[in-house]
């Protein structure tokens, strides 16, 4: 497709690695779940994707496996999760994935003591966090999340938040976008990125990514096919720096069907390189050069 670039060097914000013991992955919104056919599925929101690529052969490396269809695809980094595999992948390929640290807010003090011990012994370079999966639930703009705020505006990272209706099937409220607003008011040297889609209320994400500097978008979980028709059109026009492209391999989308999509995405020639890679080499300061 015309400006689709084939060899960008994709930097891909949202992967991790195939399990054999992938269920157990979501043991912690098991107390959550109330619906007997979410108590059967294998992946809490398994009803939403098809052909769910997270499983592994008992001879299989997880990290080789996830470098060999990196490879294939043409990305060139990943932020992962802080894992036992995880931190594998980071000391094998440094050159090639990232950390992250997921955190509840809820243990509030603790989950500050985490964040600052990750940076500093494995240089996270991001926290991520699920509001609508803590138990209790912490909505967005809750006094719960202050803490951890702060400290990753004191530890110079990024946080990257669930925004807008969850897939598994629990209560949305606490991830309507409307509470990154109060955020973006509250903390203006935050960088916070919406992740998982921000559906219904996309229209309202773009239009607080209008009013703040800080706020972005990732495509997580999302096929190329249905990227909301406002984060397309956004990016096209003054959003070009503000969207950033995740997948979900292998939790729910395979990095084949992602790459095999992406050049049917109507973005502009210019927005390409800017989704695919340098607008997250900037916001996440993968790069030793990249600047804020």
């Amino acid at each position: 497709m015309p400006g689709f670039p084939a060899e960008v060097g994709a930097v891909d914000l949202m992967i991790g690695f195939p399990s054999a013991q992938a269920r157990s992955h979501y043991d912690f919104l098991k107390p959550q779940l109330r619906d007997a056919e979410s108590a059967d599925m294998e992946f809490p929101a398994e009803y939403m994707f098809k052909g769910v690529p997270n499983q592994l052969a008992d001879e299989d490396d997880p990290v080789a496996v996830t470098v060999a269809k990196m490879d294939a695809c043409g990305v060139a980094v990943g932020l992962v999760g802080l894992s036992e595999t995880g931190l594998r992948a980071a000391k094998e390929h440094p050159d090639r994935f990232r950390l992250s640290l997921e955190v509840d807010p809820n243990e509030i003090t603790a989950a500050v003591r985490r964040i600052r011990a990750a940076h500093e012994e494995h240089r996270i370079a991001a926290v991520t966090t699920f509001p609508a999966g803590c138990n209790p639930q912490v909505p967005v703009s809750d006094r719960r999340y202050y803490p951890i705020y702060q400290t990753c505006i004191d530890l110079d990272i990024p946080i990257i938040s669930n925004a807008g209706i969850p897939g598994p099937r629990v209560p949305a409220a606490c991830q309507d976008v409307m509470h990154f607003d109060q955020v973006c008011y509250d903390f203006p040297e935050l960088r916070i990125v919406m992740r998982h889609g921000a559906e219904p209320w996309e229209d309202l994400a773009v239009k607080l990514m209008l009013k703040w500097p800080g706020l972005y978008y990732m495509t997580s979980a999302f096929a190329p096919k249905y990227y909301p028709k406002a984060i397309v059109d956004y990016a096209n026009t003054r959003g070009a720096d503000k969207i950033m492209y995740a997948g979900y391999y292998p939790m729910g989308l395979s990095l084949e069907r992602i790459f095999r999509e992406l050049p049917d995405v109507p973005f502009k020639a210019e927005v390409w390189p800017k989704f695919l890679r340098e607008n997250a080499m900037r916001v996440f300061k993968l790069g030793a050069d990249e600047s804020r």
